[in-house]
């Protein structure tokens, strides 16, 4: 599917992936995150190979994908704070729900939510804890033009703090000074 596919990205860089639906971009994004093997070639970090389901790999990486992973039965709040203390913190971060406007939605059950509301649960996520590389798949699809603002904002502060960030968008999220992978028509 990726036929010598090569990029490289330094602390702070920005990938797009571009192109038509079905082109590879979701794939390129799970291969990444661990969740699809390569069939040939090798994954590199900071100049050694890894293998994607690596343990310390996944360790250092966020992945938002088209699910977007809030318990049903859970509050907003429940929710966030569950991640939380997976993640080894003991208490949430506010800024998780303040960033996409959940504060009013904190203690409302996931099922009541709008589509856009769960996606800026989803997107909260990226708030809870450092980590260098974000892996996004269409992270606007839902958003409003503000929380679209929010989400380009968080990007954009990660990137500054030399946190890595790819993208696979269909041009609804701007990453100024970003690099572009253009899938073009290719099938996947």
């Amino acid at each position: 599917m990726f036929d010598q596919l090569e990029f490289a990205l330094e602390p702070g860089d920005g990938l797009i992936l571009r192109g038509p639906n079905g082109s590879g971009k979701s794939s390129l994004l799970r291969l990444l995150a661990g969740l699809l093997r390569p069939s040939a070639g090798e994954l590199r970090w900071a100049g050694g190979a890894f293998r994607a389901d690596d343990p310390e790999h996944r360790a250092r990486l966020h992945f938002v994908g088209h699910l977007d992973a809030g318990k049903a039965n859970l509050t907003v709040r429940e929710n966030l704070a569950f991640l939380a203390g997976l993640l080894g913190f003991a208490e949430l971060r506010e800024a998780a729900l303040e960033r996409f406007d959940l504060v009013a939605l904190a203690e409302l059950p996931v099922r009541y939510l709008s589509a856009g509301q769960k996606r800026r649960l989803a997107l909260a996520r990226l708030e809870l804890a450092p980590r260098p590389l974000w892996l996004l798949d269409e992270p606007a699809v839902g958003l409003d033009a503000t929380n679209r603002l929010h989400l380009e904002g968080l990007i954009a502060d990660h990137r500054a703090a030399g946190g890595l960030c790819i993208v696979a968008t269909h041009g609804d999220v701007s990453l100024p000074d970003a690099l572009v992978l253009d899938f073009g028509g290719a099938a996947a």
